[in-house]
């Protein structure tokens, strides 16, 4: 027994000793790849934001404001105190006189000519604009021309010789997790940096065109109009807004990304304003019961629910078409059809699908401009050629309807030859009540029909029974606005 004992004590030591060796050899692995990758990494940021800064201006704008003509907001009119302020204000030069109004922001040049940008909010209004550079040099800005949209301007200076820029870099390149750096004059206390990470991308606050990028890295106010850099020194956003209750910097800062501010740019140098593409329809989001409701096979896409005469009407777009593909990219939402359309360029032919009653059809569709078209009123469907004889009220899906009738178009304020079913009251405990319809909505097409009569309203119910769908699709309008409604039908 001793001596089998021995024997596999024998044949097992090699192994062992070949194992304790491949474990040492991966530490020293280990610990000499941890050696490289702190050799390759920056000790600090001083050389990247020495190299970067003489790029970066402070921005200060003047603007004369008219004067108080009385003691308003300090005590009530008619006040027996309201001399006594007027002739301190009067003492005080307040009276009546116009004053100058101060407001620092941010920007950063991106050619050695001049070109100087920033965010709109920082310069608007202003009738007087210094740029201030990281050598104390202060020169005269113009204003070349605005995106209110974005919140982007662009300015130009004069200077002696070429000036150091920056190039704009590919904001989605940038990973969530990424060093960022920002610069600008936070507070009105001269040029800073600070440094942080990209903590989210995509993020949309309020406008059409919202593509922003989320740092952590300390925005302030003052700060607007300034570069977020990534670790190559390119911009890859403007520091444009933050998220704080208190005015100050909570680490949630939004950057519009290089890739929107450059196509504005470009338009700006070469126009003096924008030149966004134009489709021409009101959409939707495509909601999954309104995809079940209109036999979509997923939850994308966007839902066309009004055509006002332009270039989507002139190539046959209708209401309840759901564009599904644009330029040959897919279509995964309004937010992403809004954005592509307006990056097209005017003018362009472009082919769009849509899916229309079960099957899917191509149009080629040719590009208006959306500036010339802000002003545009949108069409209101109008359906049946005759109007049919006024009918009992009717509960139907949570909905008591009624046909419209000239005394009710007149109390509602609809169009005078609109045709469909007034609601008269909604039942607070259906889902009718709980997607949003109300008293006064108008329904105006049932199932992607239109719709005259309570019994045309049935007719599709049982349609859509019949077919073993569960929702029935409608179009609704309230003061003008329409909108597509999936509502689910009770076996």
């Amino acid at each position: 027994m001793q001596t089998r004992a021995v024997a596999v004590s024998t044949t097992r030591t090699p192994f062992l000793q070949l194992r304790a060796m491949w474990l040492t050899a991966l530490a020293m692995v280990l610990v000499l790849a941890q050696v490289i990758a702190a050799q390759a990494k920056p000790e600090s940021l001083a050389p990247l934001a020495q190299k970067i800064s003489p790029s970066v201006v402070n921005i200060t704008t003047s603007t004369m404001v008219a004067g108080n003509t009385g003691p308003q907001g300090i005590v009530p009119e008619g006040s027996p105190f309201e001399d006594f302020f007027r002739e301190f204000q009067d003492r005080n030069d307040n009276g009546d006189r116009s004053r100058r109004s101060s407001a620092l922001g941010s920007g950063f040049v991106i050619s050695e000519d001049g070109f100087v940008v920033t965010n709109n909010h920082v310069i608007e209004g202003a009738d007087e604009i210094k740029v201030e550079f990281f050598n104390g040099k202060e020169l005269d800005a113009k204003v070349v021309g605005t995106d209110p949209n974005t919140d982007i301007a662009l300015l130009k200076v004069e200077a002696d010789g070429p000036l150091p820029f920056v190039p704009f870099g590919d904001s989605d390149a940038a990973r969530v997790g990424d060093w960022v750096i920002a610069m600008g004059n936070p507070l009105g206390q001269g040029f800073s940096v600070s440094a942080g990470i990209v903590s989210a991308r995509n993020r949309a606050l309020s406008g059409t065109y919202d593509d922003y990028i989320q740092t952590d890295a300390a925005i302030n106010r003052g700060n607007s109009g300034g570069p977020l850099f990534n670790m190559d020194g390119e911009v890859i956003g403007v520091n444009t807004a933050i998220l704080s209750p208190n005015g100050g910097s909570i680490g949630i800062g939004f950057s519009m990304a290089s890739n929107v501010v450059g196509r504005v740019v470009k338009q700006l140098q070469e126009y003096g304003e924008t030149r966004r593409g134009w489709l021409g329809v009101r959409i939707q989001d495509v909601t999954p019961d309104i995809a079940e409701a209109m036999g979509l096979e997923k939850t994308a896409g966007a839902l066309v629910t009004s055509v006002p005469e332009g270039p989507a009407m002139e190539a046959g777009m209708k209401d309840g078409d759901v564009i599904i593909s644009f330029a040959g990219v897919e279509v995964t939402d309004t937010r992403g059809l809004v954005r592509q359309v307006g990056n097209s360029p005017v003018g362009e032919a472009v082919r769009v699908v849509v899916f229309r009653e079960g099957k899917t059809i191509t149009l080629k569709v040719t590009l208006g401009r959306r500036e010339d078209a802000e002003g545009a009123v949108p069409a209101v469907a109008q359906g049946g050629d005759s109007e049919t004889a006024p009918e009992t009220t009717k509960e139907v899906l949570g909905l008591t309807l009624a046909p419209l009738t000239d005394e009710l178009r007149s109390q509602l304020g609809v169009d005078s030859d609109l045709v469909g079913l007034a609601v008269g009251a909604v039942d607070e405990g259906s889902e009718a009540y709980e997607k949003g319809l109300r008293a006064g909505d108008v329904i105006t097409e049932a199932g992607q029909q239109k719709i005259a009569s309570i019994a045309d309203f049935e007719t599709r119910v049982a349609e859509v029974k019949e077919a073993g769908r569960k929702s029935l699709l409608l179009l609704v309008r309230r003061a003008g606005d329409p909108r597509f409604v999936a509502l689910g039908i009770a076996d």
